[in-house]
């Protein structure tokens, strides 16, 4: 089983943009964990990181995203990250059987800085950073 990016939802609220991605991974949720929640992780697949206290109101810094806080910590399975300019990030891991992982993210931004596109594209880089 390879891993696939299931199509991408997305949604407008007035200028509230929102992004949803359904992620599969045929790796263990322990293994895919880190690389949602480490600075070495998230900079192997998506940008480096400069700050990140992994506890809930922690301080995170992205490189290409700028500062915020953690607005949801639960290891192993939440990490949401809220930045000042780039909107709300919300990595949530799912166990799909023993060795599988479904990822279910939600991007809430106000502007036109993402694209679908451009997610997906980091999730090919996470899936096959992962070998999966």
């Amino acid at each position: 089983m390879t891993g696939s990016i299931e199509q991408g939802a997305s949604q407008v609220h007035g200028s509230t943009h929102i992004l949803h991605f359904l992620v599969r991974i045929p790796r263990p949720m322990e293994t895919v964990w880190p690389v949602l929640s480490t600075p070495e992780g998230l900079g192997a697949w998506f940008t480096s990181v400069d700050v990140l206290e992994p506890r809930l109101g922690g301080a995170v810094t992205l490189r290409d995203l700028g500062a915020g806080r953690v607005t949801a910590w639960d290891v192993d399975r939440v990490a949401e990250y809220t930045m000042d300019d780039a909107g709300r990030l919300r990595f949530h891991l799912e166990r799909e059987g023993d060795d599988a992982s479904i990822l279910r993210f939600t991007h809430e931004f106000q502007g036109e800085q993402e694209t679908e596109a451009r997610w997906r594209a980091r999730f090919e880089r996470m899936i096959a950073f992962l070998g999966a």
